[in-house]
């Protein structure tokens, strides 16, 4: 199974959180979280990552910031708006961008 590295970022800590625990249930799925956005920017440089999820908080021209910065890195890295929803969200979620990972 392929493991997928998720950067996580947000400004609820307490959500950023929940969202490590939702994602780090999934065999293979390893989270670092991030609520600032500026390092969030060297985890992506120093690091493979597979997803950015952006979670609730953050202001709208980050959002097409990191966008671009992710579609014009060498990594093949996929953003998630994620704004709530639950687990079953989430999954669905990777799942429509990974659709080979599907049980």
């Amino acid at each position: 199974m392929k493991t997928l590295q998720f950067l996580v970022i947000g400004k609820n800590q307490e959500i950023l959180e929940t969202l490590k625990r939702i994602i780090e249930s999934n065999e293979g799925w390893k989270a670092e979280i991030r609520n600032n956005e500026t390092l969030s920017y060297d985890f992506i440089k120093e690091n493979q990552v597979d997803i950015v999820l952006l979670s609730s908080g953050l202001e709208e021209q980050f959002e097409k910031e990191i966008r671009m910065f992710c579609e014009n890195s060498d990594q093949e890295i996929k953003v998630i708006d994620h704004y709530g929803g639950g687990s079953g969200l989430l999954k669905n979620e990777v799942y429509s961008l990974f659709p080979n990972l599907q049980p």
